[in-house]
């Protein structure tokens, strides 16, 4: 009887401290009722399934995959059943998608965890897809696939954090990220042509911008170039007009007051500036009569010089 009780008492010592992990808090639960939570470290406790321990990874980051499948997973509740049941939905313009997305929650109240709700990692989930397919299906299958993904995100996430609280599942919703979003495999190469016709289109539209954002300004300079020679010009004009005016009303002063020097002025000025510019002449005036043997010029340039 000695040994037993030895044992026993060696037994229930080694049974009566547990270690509650880093991450992790402590359930108590005694007879099956809940008694304390307690943090990471070491503690003690009733041995002899008096006293039960329930670990709880609150500081660890979880998540839930929908629609496939990452292998080396740990958390039970990470992956459904049925992954493409999961993924196949079908959108506002009744088209149909196949989606992929990852929830990722932190437990961030154990009691309400474990004891308000039944099965809440499965209730999680649940929660998630429906909140997920309700979203799609007010959405164009090329939203989900092309510019409307980070909408769905968030209203995913918001409407899920509200559904967690309304439901007290204990959880903190942190994010809500799609993956993979195609179309069913029959028509996922026409859907590939689609998009990359709208590439196509937002490259050439791209290209037509830039060549647009190069042309009107090079030609909105040039225009204002010309506009500017031509104002240029126009000053230029008018001051010689004004000096022409200005320089005749001069000579008009002048041959007013002295006619007939004025008028010898303007013609000796005038000869002065275009003789330089006239090749040699003979000017022969019709009264002279018998020069013309005299000079050896030939008839053809006499002639001229008489007319």
């Amino acid at each position: 009887m000695a040994v037993l009780a030895a044992v026993a008492l060696l037994v229930g010592a080694m049974m009566s401290f547990y270690t509650i992990p880093a991450e992790s808090e402590g359930i108590v639960l005694r007879f099956g009722k809940y008694i304390e939570k307690v943090p990471s470290g070491l503690h003690a406790k009733f041995p002899f399934g008096i006293d039960r321990i329930i670990r709880v990874p609150t500081q660890r980051q979880q998540k839930l995959e929908f629609g496939f499948t990452t292998p080396g997973y740990t958390n039970p509740d990470q992956i459904g059943s049925e992954p493409m049941l999961e993924k196949s939905m079908v959108t506002g313009d009744l088209n149909a998608a196949l989606v992929e997305w990852i929830v990722q929650y932190r437990i961030t109240d154990p009691e309400k965890y474990l004891f308000d709700v039944r099965d809440p990692g499965s209730t999680l989930r649940d929660l998630s897809e429906a909140v997920m397919r309700e979203v799609i299906g007010d959405r164009t299958v090329d939203e989900i696939i092309t510019i409307g993904r980070q909408e769905i995100e968030e209203t995913v996430l918001e409407r899920a954090r509200e559904l967690a609280q309304r439901y007290q599942l204990g959880v903190s919703i942190n994010q809500v990220q799609l993956k993979n979003v195609n179309p069913p495999v029959p028509v996922q190469p026409s859907f590939n042509e689609v998009n990359r016709a709208q590439q196509d289109r937002e490259n050439m539209i791209n290209l037509a911008n830039g060549e647009y954002n190069k042309a009107v300004p090079r030609a909105r300079g040039e225009a204002d170039q010309k506009v500017r020679g031509a104002e240029g010009y126009r000053f230029k004009r008018i001051n010689e007009a004004e000096g022409d005016v200005s320089a005749f009303n001069q000579v008009l002063e002048q041959y007013l007051k002295a006619p007939d020097v004025t008028r010898t002025r303007i013609y000796l000025e005038t000869l002065g500036d275009v003789l330089p510019q006239a090749s040699q002449q003979l000017i022969v005036d019709d009264s002279i009569q018998q020069i013309l043997p005299m000079l050896p010029f030939p008839a053809k340039t006499v002639v001229e010089a008489q007319q």
